[in-house]
C-alpha cells in the first residue's frame, strides 16, 4: 500500500508500505480522509520534539472498517468511524490512577507510532468510534474539534460568563462553538481579519485584532472593567497565554489548549 512519509526532518515522500498486521482484538480500516495538524506539520519541520523518523503522520482521521471481529459494540465491516489517536500503557502509574493523558509511555500517531496518512491501519476495537451518520468528512474532524470541547467543558462556563477565546485557528474556532452551546457573551482575538471573519460567521459576539486594537482597552469596555471570566488560549504562545492572564477576572479560569493539545 502506499503511505506519506517523513524519512527525515524537512523530507517527505511517498512510499509503498507493507499491509498493517491485524492483531487479536483489532480491525482493519480503510482511511478516508486525514487532517492536516499543526503537530504533522512540526514534525516535517523537525520542531515536534517528540516526534521519531521514519514517521507516517496523521491523527486526524475517518476510516471504513474492512473486517472486524465480533464486538460488543455493534461494530461491522462497512461503517463509517473514527479513532482515538492516543495510545497509554495501562500500567504505569498515571494509567492505574485514570490519569491516561499522562503516561509515562504515551504513544499518539503521526508521532511516536505511525499515524493515518496511509491507505489502510490496523486499530484496537476498544479506539474506533461509530461515526453515527456523520460523513467521512466530518468525522476526520472529530478530534480537534474533541481538544476544544473538553477544554471548555472544564472550564465550566455559566451562561451569564464573558468568555475570551484567543486565537482563531481551527482549535479556536471549534472551541468558540462548543462555548456558544453555554453562552451568548464569547470574544475571539487574532491577528488575522481573514479569521476573525469566520470567528464571525461561527457566532462570535465580538472579534477584536489584536495587532491594530488594544486587547486591554476592549476587555475594559466589552466587560466594564471586570474582565473575562472565561479565558480559553487557543495558540500556544506565551505572549498569548499572557493575554489571557492580563484579561482575565480575579477569579477567572484559564484554559491552555495551543500547546500540545492534550491536558
Amino acid at each position: 500500500m502506499k503511505a506519506i512519509v517523513i524519512p527525515n526532518p524537512n523530507e517527505i515522500e511517498i512510499r509503498e508500505v507493507p499491509m498493517p498486521e491485524v492483531k487479536e482484538g483489532e480491525a482493519l480500516l480503510k482511511v478516508k480522509y486525514v487532517g492536516i495538524c499543526g503537530a504533522d506539520v512540526a514534525s516535517f519541520t523537525g520542531n515536534q520534539p517528540f516526534t521519531t523518523y521514519p514517521r507516517i503522520p496523521g491523527h486526524e482521521f475517518s476510516a471504513e472498517i474492512v473486517s472486524i471481529p465480533e464486538n460488543d459494540k455493534g461494530l461491522k465491516a462497512g461503517d463509517i468511524v473514527t479513532c482515538n489517536p492516543y495510545f497509554n500503557c495501562g500500567g504505569c502509574y498515571s494509567c492505574e490512577r485514570g490519569f491516561v493523558n499522562c503516561c509515562t509511555d504515551n504513544q499518539t500517531m503521526g508521532v511516536q507510532r505511525d499515524g493515518a496518512f496511509c491507505e489502510y491501519i490496523s486499530m484496537p476495537i476498544e479506539r474506533i468510534y461509530d461515526g453515527k451518520g456523520l460523513s467521512a468528512q466530518e468525522l476526520a474532524l472529530i478530534e480537534p474539534f474533541s481538544i476544544s470541547q473538553h477544554a471548555v467543558s472544564r472550564a465550566t462556563i455559566k451562561e451569564t460568563d464573558n468568555v475570551l477565546v484567543i486565537g482563531a485557528g481551527p482549535i479556536g474556532l471549534f472551541a468558540l462553538l462548543a462555548a456558544k452551546q453555554k453562552c451568548n457573551r464569547i470574544v475571539v482575538a487574532d491577528i488575522l481579519d481573514n479569521r476573525l471573519e469566520l470567528a464571525k460567521e461561527y457566532g462570535a459576539d465580538a472579534v477584536v485584532n489584536t495587532k491594530t486594537q488594544s486587547l486591554e482597552e476592549f476587555t475594559k469596555e466589552f466587560t466594564n472593567g471586570n474582565g473575562f471570566d472565561v479565558c480559553i488560549e487557543a495558540c500556544g504562545a506565551p505572549e498569548t497565554f499572557l493575554g489571557c492572564i492580563e484579561n482575565a477576572a480575579f477569579a477567572a479560569n484559564i484554559i491552555l489548549i495551543g500547546n500540545g493539545k492534550r491536558e
